[in-house]
């Protein structure tokens, strides 16, 4: 009688392992992909006329629109952008022909337009806040956020030409740069 009951387990043990659903064979693949990166790049006007002042007095005007874009993608994306000013000289650049960067202001004013995330900083949001440009300046900031971005602002000068400056046509450069 053992045999029968044996061979009867061994045939159910047989019949279940039959009907138990065969595991589904399977693969992975791994997937990659690279998110590009790119630059932290400046654009400004290359040229503006401010028109036409007398000794003695002041002459402002809009520089034109500067733009930042920053495609570095990066968990940290911060910038500052700064600005600084050469000699506005006419002639020979003699004394009288030169208008030093102390007696030039900017401010940069409010962003026209931004991109991104994080926090975009005017260096000098109004008038009132100008600065003279015998030094760099802080022009505009990001200061928090991640991935890429832009900002795009309007900034102002004005140029106190000195009572003793001779007639002529001066020319100078308003430097922006982004680090």
């Amino acid at each position: 009688m053992r045999k029968p009951l044996l061979t009867l387990t061994a045939a159910a043990a047989a019949v279940v392992a039959l009907a138990a659903p065969a595991a589904a064979p399977s693969g992975d693949t791994i997937v990659t992909f690279t998110v590009a990166t790119a630059n932290l790049d400046i654009s400004v006007p290359a040229s503006v006329n401010l028109g036409a002042a007398f000794a003695g007095n002041s002459i402002t005007g809009e520089l034109g629109n500067v733009t930042v874009t920053d495609s570095r993608a990066a968990l940290n994306a911060t910038w500052t952008a700064t600005v600084s000013s050469s000699s506005f000289t006419t002639g020979t650049g003699t004394p009288e022909e030169t208008i030093l960067p102390n007696l030039v202001e900017y401010w940069s004013g409010g962003a026209i337009s931004t991109t991104g995330t994080g926090t975009f900083v005017p260096g000098q949001p109004t008038q009132a806040d100008a600065v003279t440009l015998n030094v760099p300046r802080v022009a505009f900031s990001k200061t928090s956020g991640a991935g890429n971005n832009s900002a795009t602002w309007a900034p102002d000068i004005r140029i106190t030409i000195p009572g003793g400056a001779v007639g002529g046509s001066y020319s100078g450069v308003i430097t922006h740069s982004v680090s």
